[in-house]
């Protein structure tokens, strides 16, 4: 499959786990594409960030059950990427 890589990564994801990760171990977080796979992501932040990777761990989240007052809805499923650096490595996100 051959995507775009500013289609790969849709966003940063921002939480205080994830600002405790990056102070701690170097990670950082984005919302990725449903369908990409670790080496799609490692190749898309290193070209966008001028990064270098060390290594991409992926989580597929389960979209919430939401019920209202006429039926039960379903937000999407979506996947999340956990992004370890290179020491020395940072990427500006905006949360300073």
């Amino acid at each position: 499959m051959n995507k775009g890589l500013f289609q790969v990564v849709k966003s940063p994801y921002l939480t205080e786990k994830v600002s405790d990760l990056r102070q701690e171990s170097n990670q950082y977080a984005f919302k990725v594409d449903i369908s990409a796979t670790k080496h799609e992501i490692k190749k898309a932040v290193e070209s966008y960030f001028s990064v270098k990777v060390k290594n991409v761990s992926i989580v597929n989240v389960k979209g919430k059950t939401k019920r209202s007052r006429y039926r039960i809805k379903k937000r999407s499923d979506w996947k999340k990427a956990y992004v370890r650096l290179l020491d020395g490595q940072t990427i500006d996100v905006g949360l300073e």
